[in-house]
């Protein structure tokens, strides 16, 4: 089934394989050059199922935190995506931008505009550390602006859809930690408050595009400030926590985890996509560590190949419906191909250089 077809919304995959969003701060000035460009096609053209870009900042001031990460609010920008996205398409591909916005993450001097704070729940940028812009209810309403405004930009451009970057410690993710969010109005308190954040820019891209544009969310428990935190417990809390953005408008859910193998809650062995599947109802991706020897903790780390046995089984009784990979298909853009034809030896193996260059 790993290799079947498969539809999202109205858009048909090649096959269940995601390339996962990897950011790779080669865009100077916000703009893909023309390395990025064909970086992506490669991969198009080498059959991956499914394309998830690196994360696109979102317009606004507050949302950079890194050099050279792509953005949409220049016409240079606008017309390396589009031809980035012609790019996939012409190789029969799909293509999903990721909206990123960096939140705490953001250090003084940042741009594009320096004078900006960093932006979180409360000021936290973990707990006890109160080092940033506390968010007003009209940050919070131009935020989710910017966001609808994005993903319209994005269907104009030819996206097939756009992922909400909800996870890892930025900005959505800390209202949604209640290690972050501290808020006493209704963006804070119980975990269903703390979604409304994220719920409210769902409902604001779902009015703002089509209904064939996919429009999909990534979460995750962990954090990097914190690779033992959670947002849910339980199976319970997890429901009350998605349960808002679901009813907002989704088209699938993205659990990210470090290690897909791993179970989630005491209940039984099954992981975090198996839980947000059987909650949501919704299409949902499995990623953490697919393809390689070591699980995630530090990307200059070197991984070997190793094979996808488990995904393959987890998907065949439908656990969850896709699974996105991440460094496997950073150091080989024909990782997919390899792995039809049991090509395993000839898989380049990642390495710290990966990320140094384009391949």
């Amino acid at each position: 089934m790993l290799f079947d077809k498969y539809t999202l919304n109205k858009t048909e995959l090649r096959n269940r394989i995601v390339m996962a969003p990897m950011t790779r701060n080669m865009s100077p000035g916000g703009v893909p050059t023309q390395d990025v460009i064909d970086y992506y096609e490669r991969r198009a053209r080498a059959k991956v199922g499914l394309i998830i870009t690196e994360g696109i900042e979102v317009s606004h001031d507050a949302s950079s935190a890194y050099p050279n990460v792509p953005r949409l609010d220049s016409d240079s920008s606008k017309d390396a995506w589009k031809a980035l996205v012609n790019g996939i398409k012409a190789n029969d591909g799909a293509v999903i931008g990721q909206l990123w916005h960096c939140g705490g993450f953001r250090k003084p001097g940042m741009g594009p505009n320096p004078k900006v704070p960093g932006h979180t729940a409360s000021g936290l940028t973990r707990p006890g550390k109160n080092v940033a812009h506390a968010m007003t209810v009209k940050d919070i309403n131009e935020t989710i602006n910017a966001y609808a405004e994005d993903a319209r930009t994005c269907e104009e451009i030819g996206f097939d859809g756009i992922e909400i970057h909800g996870a890892h410690g930025y900005l959505i993710d800390n209202f949604l930690w209640e290690g972050t969010n501290h808020r006493i109005d209704d963006y804070g308190g119980s975990i269903e408050k703390r979604a409304k954040f994220a719920s409210e820019i769902v409902k604001a891209i779902r009015a703002n595009v089509s209904k064939d544009f996919i429009v999909g969310f990534r979460f995750s428990q962990w954090k990097q400030q914190d690779y033992t935190a959670r947002l849910a417990r339980d199976a319970i809390e997890l429901t009350r926590m998605l349960s808002g953005p679901i009813d907002s408008g989704l088209d699938y859910l993205h659990s990210s985890m470090r290690r897909y193998w791993e179970s989630e809650f005491d209940e039984n062995n099954n992981n975090l996509a198996y839980w947000t599947k059987k909650i949501s109802k919704l299409p949902t991706i499995s990623v953490g560590s697919v393809g390689l020897d070591s699980d995630f903790t530090d990307m200059t780390a070197p991984a070997e190949v190793s094979g996808i046995e488990r995904v393959i089984e987890d998907i065949s009784v439908r656990k969850y419906d896709l699974v996105a990979v991440g460094r496997a298909l950073l150091a080989d853009h024909e990782w997919v191909l390899k792995m039809q034809e049991g090509r395993l030896n000839e898989i380049k193996p990642y390495t710290s250089n990966t990320l140094k260059e384009f391949y």
